[in-house]
């Protein structure tokens, strides 16, 4: 798991679970503007807003 992409309801998890799995805080980018409606949440159907990752 490099990169998990959610929405604002499910950032919290995805943050722990990064920690979990690698033991070092994550890097939280802003999904781009051009891939916002295409991108959705890996926990629910929303739209992500953030990539969590290295």
């Amino acid at each position: 798991m490099n990169t998990m992409k959610c929405c604002l309801e499910h950032i919290e998890l995805a943050m722990e679970m990064y920690i979990d799995e690698h033991e070092e805080a994550p890097i939280l980018e802003m999904v781009p503007e051009d891939e916002k409606l295409s991108t959705t949440c890996e926990f629910c159907s929303e739209h992500a807003v953030y990539m969590v990752g290295n």
